[in-house]
C-alpha cells in the first residue's frame, strides 16, 4: 500500500471515531457502551497494551486471593499450634504440628523433633558440655534452614506483585503516546483540531493510562500488605526457634540426666 491509499485508511478510520464520538457528544450512548467502543477502535498497539494490562490484571487479582488465604490460615494454625505447644504434652504437640501443615512454626518445630529422633542419647552417654554444645548446633542449624524455606514459600508469586506494580504503569504510558501519535495523525489526516478529531485519539489515549494504574495499584498494595505479614510471620519465626533451641537441649539433658 503507497502512501496514499495509508492516509486514505488513516482517514477512513478517523471519520468513523468522529462519527462516533459526535453520537457520544449527543448523549447516543452510556458510559460503558462508550468505553467499549473506544477500545474496539482502537489501533492494534494499543489493543494489545490494553489485553497484556488485563492478563496482568486478572493474574494479580488471583495471586493477591490466593496469598490472602494463605496468609490467614498460617495466621490461625500458627495460633493453633502456639496454644499446644505452651498448654499440652510434647506427643499431643507433635500430633497438632503434623495437622496443622499452613503453621510455618509448626514446621519449624518438626524440623527440630526429626534432628532429636535422628540424634537419640546412646546408652551411657552423659550431657557433658561438648555434646550438648554439638547437639544445640545441629538444632539451630535444622531449624534455620526450616524457617529460610518457609519464608521463600511465603514470598512466592510476590516477585510477579512487585513487577506489575512497577511495570504497568510504564506500559499503560506506552498506550498513552501510541494513542497522542494517532491522535497527531487524526489532526493531519482531518486539517484540523476540532473535539471530533482530537477525542478518539486522546480518549484511547488516557483509556491505556487508567488500565495500567488499575492494574498497578492492586498489586502494589497487596504486595506491601503481604511483605509487611510475612515480616511479622517471619519475627514470630525467630522467637519461636530460640526458645524450641532451648527446649529441645534442656529435654536433652533431662534425658541424660534420668539415664545416669
Amino acid at each position: 500500500m503507497g502512501p496514499a491509499g495509508g492516509r486514505l485508511g488513516a482517514r477512513h478510520r478517523l471519520d468513523r471515531r468522529a462519527k462516533c464520538w459526535a453520537i457520544r457528544l449527543n448523549g447516543g450512548k452510556s458510559v460503558g457502551g462508550e468505553l467499549l467502543d473506544l477500545v474496539l477502535q482502537a489501533s492494534l498497539v494499543v489493543k494489545l497494551v490494553l489485553l497484556l494490562l488485563l492478563a496482568a490484571s486478572i493474574l494479580s487479582w488471583a495471586l493477591i486471593g490466593y496469598k490472602w488465604r494463605a496468609l490467614r490460615g498460617a495466621e490461625e494454625d500458627n495460633s493453633s499450634f502456639l496454644d499446644a505447644y505452651r498448654h499440652d504434652p510434647l506427643d499431643t504437640v507433635f500430633e497438632a504440628a503434623r495437622e496443622l501443615d499452613r503453621s510455618h512454626l509448626a514446621v519449624i518445630f518438626l524440623s527440630g523433633c526429626e534432628v532429636m529422633k535422628r540424634n537419640p542419647l546412646a546408652e551411657g552417654e552423659g550431657n557433658t558440655s561438648e555434646s550438648s554444645l554439638a547437639y544445640r548446633r545441629k538444632v539451630t542449624r535444622a531449624i534455620q534452614w526450616a524457617a529460610r524455606g518457609e519464608r521463600q514459600h511465603a514470598e512466592r508469586g510476590l516477585t510477579f506483585l512487585a513487577t506489575v506494580g512497577s511495570s504497568a504503569p510504564f506500559v499503560g504510558l506506552f498506550g498513552t503516546v501510541v494513542g497522542i501519535i494517532n491522535t497527531f495523525q487524526g489532526i493531519g489526516a482531518a486539517g484540523n483540531a476540532s473535539l471530533a478529531v482530537v477525542g478518539p485519539g486522546m480518549a484511547e489515549a488516557l483509556i491505556a493510562t487508567a488500565v495500567g494504574l488499575l492494574a498497578a495499584i492492586p498489586a502494589s498494595v497487596a504486595y506491601n500488605v503481604f511483605i509487611a505479614g510475612i515480616e511479622e510471620n517471619n519475627s514470630a519465626g525467630e522467637i519461636f526457634a530460640e526458645e524450641l533451641a532451648e527446649d529441645l537441649v534442656t529435654l536433652r539433658a533431662q534425658g541424660a540426666a534420668q539415664a545416669e
